[in-house]
């Protein structure tokens, strides 16, 4: 391990073939040799591929997912599900409740754990097409929302299982096209919905 000579220097590692550099100032981690840095390349070639895709109508319905799927929209949906004060309403918003906290519990260890820096952040040139909540990027906090409420909902009247998991894959998509996340960030954010799904439904009988 290296140390720069004062305390706002980097710090580089070395572990199992791959260079890895801290930043004790922002407090992010970042990958800069090895076959992680491949998989991060690749992942940073994909996410610069979703922007020959860009079009102003486009980009309108990226931001309309991304705001179906803001923690202020699951919240008014759960709330209004709950204060309908039927049987399918308080059964529907409590596994809503119960999902989304579970996946965004998750999302929020890991993201201060590992500190992977947002696109714009780590990416010369690069802007995102929309606003980030905060300053880490794996995994993604909307697209572990939005599945696990579709998980959650799965099998429930009136197709909301399958409009759920449709509008769960629009809101990860809109999120690597608005250049907030990674595609890798996406796809864990899928892994802990349907995880946080799943245990929703055990928690949450009926």
């Amino acid at each position: 391990m290296s140390q720069g000579p004062d305390s706002g220097a980097t710090f580089e590692l070395d572990a199992s073939g791959a260079s890895i550099t801290v930043d004790p100032a922002s407090g992010t981690v970042a990958v800069r040799q090895g076959r992680f840095a491949r998989i991060l390349s690749f992942d940073e070639a994909l996410l610069l591929a979703f922007r020959r895709f860009h079009r102003p109508w486009r980009t309108a319905l990226a931001r309309a997912l991304t705001h179906a799927g803001d923690a202020k929209t699951w919240t008014f949906v759960g709330v209004a599900l709950l204060a309908a004060r039927t049987a399918t309403g308080v059964h529907l918003g409590l596994r809503l409740g119960a999902a989304t906290l579970l996946a965004t519990a998750f999302v929020q260890v890991l993201k201060r754990s590992l500190t992977r820096p947002r696109p714009d952040a780590s990416i010369v040139g690069f802007e995102a097409l929309a606003s980030n909540p905060d300053r880490f990027s794996f995994p993604s906090g909307h697209t572990a929302a939005a599945f696990s409420v579709a998980i959650a909902w799965a099998s429930e009247p009136y197709g909301l299982g399958p409009a759920a998991l449709l509008l769960a894959g629009g809101i990860g998509l809109s999120r690597v096209y608005l250049g907030a996340h990674y595609p890798l960030d996406v796809a864990a954010g899928m892994l802990i919905g349907t995880v946080s799904g799943l245990v929703s439904r055990l928690l949450v009988n009926g």
